[in-house]
């Protein structure tokens, strides 16, 4: 039997975050996938060079891959440097890349990025969310809850 997965990531050093995403998406599972990369992008990642503000994923032909996402190419690379925003492929499970494409194929749902980080053996994962895009009034919701939630930790703090 598989051993089970752990509830959090394993994230020892975070290179990248979308945190438009939790405003722009109501957030329903998350995903731990493997980064393909190639040549010089581990050092640019490891300098913490990375931008995946703009990006997406996408199944295509039975495998996940991560487009738009933004590793410049490494400073002190020669000829044989990295090509910034190439499409890189995502390293899952099958059962997990059947999953996802069922969630956007049929529920109309999007495959976003989280973050890029290191885990605990040096290896560069990306945290991949199932999402469903929020409306504008559902942004203004999550905006009036988040102030309330603030200001009534700002009148316990001074009441009590």
């Amino acid at each position: 039997m598989a051993r089970p997965k752990p509830l959090t990531f394993d994230k020892l050093k975070t290179v990248a975050e979308n945190r438009r995403a939790r405003y722009d998406y109501y957030i329903e599972d998350k995903f731990e996938a493997g980064l393909a990369l190639q040549g010089t992008e581990v050092k640019a990642l490891r300098a913490g060079e990375a931008s995946i503000a703009e990006s997406y994923a996408e199944v295509k032909d039975g495998q996940v891959w991560l487009i738009n996402a933004n590793i410049p190419e490494y400073s002190h690379g020669n000829r044989l440097n990295h090509e910034p925003r190439r499409p890189r492929k995502l390293l899952l499970h099958e059962r997990e890349i059947e999953k996802l494409f069922g969630a956007v194929e049929r529920k109309g749902m999007t495959l976003v990025p989280l973050s890029v980080y290191f885990n605990s053996t040096g290896r560069a994962k990306v945290e991949l969310a199932l999402a469903k895009g929020k409306q504008t009034h559902d942004k203004r919701a999550t905006i009036k809850d988040r102030d309330w939630k603030r200001d009534k930790a700002r009148l316990m703090r001074d009441r009590g």
